[in-house]
């Protein structure tokens, strides 16, 4: 298996542990083993402390599938395969496409969502957003021309990596019928689920809607435990389930014993979990909005109403490449240039759900005060 370097996380293996203000992470604010400890329900603390540290069972340990399936509407346990996030969507890829299938992805995107299936010898179309005066919009109307005869699989991330735009019920309505209509696999990309800052935004998962739907979701991102690689496909499926079963026996077999049980006292702390992330997220968007309106000669800046992060655009005539390398060298803040996605634009990536915003955006200020 041949496959292009993965760009952004070849940066952050060189950046992230170094730079001291991180200002473009897709993360909420990771817990603390003690925090999350302090969250637990007995039952959970019970198996943390009975865990025995040997093999767990590969389709992922069942009170923790229990606990997943809770998150949707018609989704059993055994209908939820746990794996590393990243594990889970090499597994998805290589058990359903082959070479010479053609495949439709939401762009620009997390890399691995279509560099996988170039891997495999399929050929891919992008699915790009408009941008106006209001920011970022998919406009399905340019979704259908997209499709093939040989389209095997619509790939789409909402809450959407890197812009942040969401779907509302009726669009993702549209999606599902395209592809059953065309009798196309529909992946769903939801990690940023549960982080919409209105819950009136929120939108049923892909799992749930149709048949051939599967649902990517984890702890990593509305949950704040990144640092347990735990994360999960659900779908209805039965087949792509029992291959994808089938495929994960080549890769980590099973899961981290002690990342489960945390994952399970995480799941069950949910409503907490999600309610203090989103009230440091909108916090922290109040002071994007006043630094952004004091500097709008310099950005255009669209609030987003979902997700930890935000695609802004720089207006000056310099590359944004260039700018957030003197950011980096010069004040040891960290932005994701829109390169690094393999998008020609002038946006960069700006994450906003993390507690030293404040004094990232000040060291920003600083460097800005430069120019």
């Amino acid at each position: 298996m041949k496959i292009e370097k993965f760009k952004l996380e070849r940066f952050f293996a060189k950046y992230e542990f170094a730079a001291k203000y991180l200002l473009c992470c897709s993360d909420c604010e990771g817990l603390t083993k003690k925090e999350l400890l302090n969250l637990a329900d007995t039952k959970s603390l019970d198996l943390w402390e009975s865990l025995t540290l040997g093999y767990t069972e590969s389709q992922g340990h069942p009170a923790l599938r229990q606990e997943i399936s809770l998150l949707y509407e018609d989704i059993y346990p055994s209908e939820i395969l746990v794996a590393a996030p990243e594990g889970a969507i090499f597994i998805a890829m290589n058990t359903i496409l082959a070479p010479n299938d053609h495949i439709i992805v939401t762009y620009p995107g997390y890399q691995s969502l279509f560099e996988i299936a170039n891997s495999i010898g399929c050929s891919v179309s992008k699915w790009e957003p408009d941008y106006d005066t209001n920011g970022f919009s998919f406009d399905i109307e340019k979704l259908v021309p997209l499709i093939q005869k040989n389209t095997k699989m619509i790939i789409i991330n909402f809450p959407h990596n890197p812009t942040g735009v969401p779907l509302d019920q009726e669009q993702i309505k549209t999606i599902v019928k395209i592809a059953n209509n065309n009798n196309i696999i529909l992946f769903a990309d939801e990690m940023y689920q549960f982080l919409e800052h209105d819950k009136n935004d929120r939108i049923g998962s892909i799992c749930d809607l149709y048949e051939n739907g599967i649902s990517l979701c984890g702890m990593s991102k509305s949950f704040s435990l990144a640092g347990l690689r735990i994360g999960w496909l659900a779908t209805k499926n039965k087949i792509f389930y029992k291959k994808a079963c089938e495929f994960k026996d080549y890769t980590t077999i099973c899961n981290s014993a002690p990342s489960e049980i945390l994952a399970i006292m995480g799941l069950r702390a949910k409503d907490k979990i999600i309610k203090q992330n989103l009230e440091l997220i909108k916090t922290n968007l109040d002071l994007l909005d006043s630094f952004f309106e004091k500097y709008k000669s310099l950005f255009d800046w669209h609030r987003p109403i979902a997700g930890p992060i935000a695609f802004p655009k720089l207006k000056l005539d310099k590359s944004v490449s260039l700018f957030c390398k003197e950011l980096l060298e010069q004040k040891s803040v960290l932005l994701l240039p829109s390169d690094l996605y393999g998008y020609k634009s002038n946006h960069f990536r700006i994450g906003f759900a993390r507690k030293n915003v404040p004094q990232s955006l000040d060291k920003f200020e600083e460097y800005i005060k430069t120019l």
